[in-house]
């Protein structure tokens, strides 16, 4: 998978995700590893999900992982705090807001 094809998945996914409008504003920003690495970025802002290819300067947090954790969160086969928990991937900043991701079968 390349890049690009990671970021359209993850555009895809998004936009069936329903988003609470009680979210305010949070800003994520994807480092991914290996396979098809890259920074992106999924912001929520009042209920809208807006995916880019750009590093978020102003991001709330930093999620390092690889394109198949990001992938298998988007299928629901594993939660990002369980991905956190067995080392699937890293944060940084305000790891509460991971239960606002719009995916990772909750």
């Amino acid at each position: 998978m390349t890049y690009e094809e990671l970021v359209d998945n993850v555009k895809k996914a998004t936009k069936k995700a329903k988003v609470s409008k009680t979210v305010g504003h949070v800003a994520f920003q994807f480092n991914v590893e290996g396979e098809a690495e890259g920074a992106f970025y999924l912001e929520i802002s009042d209920g809208k999900i807006n995916v880019e290819p750009y590093e978020y300067y102003d991001r709330d947090i930093i999620i390092v992982t690889s394109a198949e954790v990001i992938m298998k969160m988007i299928r629901g086969e594993i939660q990002p705090r369980v991905a956190l928990s067995n080392g699937q991937l890293r944060v940084y900043g305000d790891m509460e807001q991971l239960g606002v991701l719009p995916f990772g079968g909750r």
